[in-house]
């Protein structure tokens, strides 16, 4: 074969190999465009292999692997494709820095994407959105809460409920499923209020109210106030004053799917206050719900589907803090912090020993001891890994049992100063009360808290009393 045929040959085969690779990246673009990113990642994992520096493969690979779950292989090459100027490389890695807690810097780049949105003249009501949602996990990472979580228990979505174990003096939680979720409803102690989520026609659900009557429930009613601070509202908890209630959203004020909402009945209009994000650790940028607390056994409970396969769902339960109490953001090594936010180890959470195992041996108690059998019980106190009291003829020290007895006057006088606040606060609602109610309300909160501490003191000396007889 001469020369002249050889040349022409080599360029048949180099155009043939350029059509086919055209075809290849073309058909990639189309899966990438029509949101088919398994079947585009290959491809162009093969291209950045072959053209590391090419700034358009970097953000195509980085993209797919962030829409297929790969969150730490999509990271660098995000990152290449942002200092290459991609206009969507900076929405990418916005995201993805997003999903890792690095708020701040989440916000550096969608601003670039924003800066070159606006220089290109493209819509950008969507990065809009997404700086909403940006700034405010800036605003949360600022205030963890700092949480003792006891236990966690990985289960399947449909039947997560069967998890909480609540006492009959925090109400009733009832479910029913669809084909996309569980739709929750929540009956009080009492049995003569209930809160429902209920879904219309188009898929969407709302929070309504009725009441027990003689001869069944009251026409349901929705739930005022809640308006414009969540979209598709769902999983009610009303709180044992009857006022502060709990439930989960989506939309802009989520960081996430759903998030967790707190807010309280406004006697005055029937309405209620506008509801606040709970924050995190109970907040993530997936799915979180289902916050219940039982006062009489001082345990709380939510559910979130972070790390979690599809079809499954992470029950935590924690010890409720009497008043919040958040993480120094200045001085708190930011690593930790996150760790604390993401709750990426329960351990992490455990520093107060005594309470973590007062708690479990409540949880123990719930979950092995007969629910009935339990609250049959004059009480239920805890003096060590093996003792477990319920009445006052448990003790051996009469000493203990006095003091045991002092700490139950508290523990009534806690309960009847909380409802007097709860009165107080109600009436605060009304600008003409406010300035009557203020010093009462200030007055009772310090003694709220003194109140607490007592307790808390009694409580160890009524053990360590009690451990010493029973040592003798």
């Amino acid at each position: 074969m001469n020369q002249k045929r050889i040349f022409i040959l080599t360029i048949a085969l180099l155009a043939v190999a350029g059509s086919a690779f055209s075809q290849t990246l073309a058909q990639a673009r189309r899966w990438f465009t029509d949101k088919e990113f398994d079947k585009a990642k290959p491809v162009f994992a093969r291209l950045v292999k072959q053209a590391p520096s090419n700034a358009s493969y970097n953000y195509w690979y980085g993209a797919c692997c962030y829409e297929t779950g790969e969150l730490a292989e999509a990271l660098p090459y995000l990152e290449t494709s942002a200092r290459r100027k991609v206009i969507d490389g900076f929405l990418y890695l916005g995201r993805a820095y997003y999903d890792l807690y690095r708020f701040d810097d989440a916000i550096a780049q969608l601003e670039d994407h924003l800066y070159w949105l606006k220089q290109k003249k493209r819509d950008t009501s969507m990065a809009d959105s997404l700086m909403v949602r940006f700034r405010q996990g800036a605003r949360m990472i600022r205030g963890v809460e700092k949480v003792t979580v006891i236990d966690s228990f990985v289960v399947g979505k449909s039947d997560f409920l069967k998890t909480y174990m609540l006492s009959r003096e925090s109400g009733e939680i009832t479910g029913s499923q669809t084909d996309s979720l569980t739709l929750t409803g929540f009956v009080n102690e009492f049995g003569d209020r209930r809160i429902e989520t209920s879904m219309d026609g188009d898929g969407h659900t709302r929070l309504y109210s009725s009441m027990k009557l003689a001869d069944g429930w009251s026409k349901p009613s929705p739930l005022n106030g809640l308006e414009g601070s969540g979209e598709n509202p769902n999983y009610p908890f009303l709180a044992a004053d009857g006022i502060t209630l709990y439930y989960a959203a989506q939309g802009e004020e989520s960081m996430g799917g759903y998030d967790i909402f707190v807010t309280r009945y406004n006697s005055e209009d029937g309405t209620y206050f506008r509801p606040d994000n709970i924050g995190m650790p109970f907040n993530s940028p997936d799915n979180d719900y289902m916050y219940a607390i039982d006062d009489f056994n001082q345990l709380g409970w939510f559910a979130s589907d972070r790390r979690q396969p599809e079809g499954k769902v992470c029950v935590y339960v924690f010890v409720p803090n009497p008043a919040k109490e958040v993480y120094d953001y200045e001085t708190t090594d930011p690593a930790r912090l996150i760790s604390f936010a993401r709750l990426d180890s329960i351990a992490l959470t455990q520093a107060d020993a005594a309470k973590v195992r007062i708690a479990r041996q409540q949880l123990a108690q719930i979950m092995y001891g007969g629910k009935e059998k339990m609250q049959q019980h004059d009480f239920i106190f805890i003096i060590d890994d093996n003792s477990v009291y319920h009445t006052l003829k448990d003790f051996r020290s009469a000493e203990a049992r006095r003091m045991f007895q002092s700490l139950l006057q508290k523990q009534k006088d806690i309960k009847a100063l909380s409802d007097e606040l709860v009165r107080l606060r109600s009436e605060y609602s009304s600008p003409s009360a406010r300035e009557r109610v203020t010093p009462a309300i200030l007055d009772k909160e310090k003694r709220l808290v003194q109140l607490r501490e007592e307790t808390d003191i009694l409580a160890r000396d009524v053990r360590n009393t009690e451990i010493k007889a029973l040592n003798n």
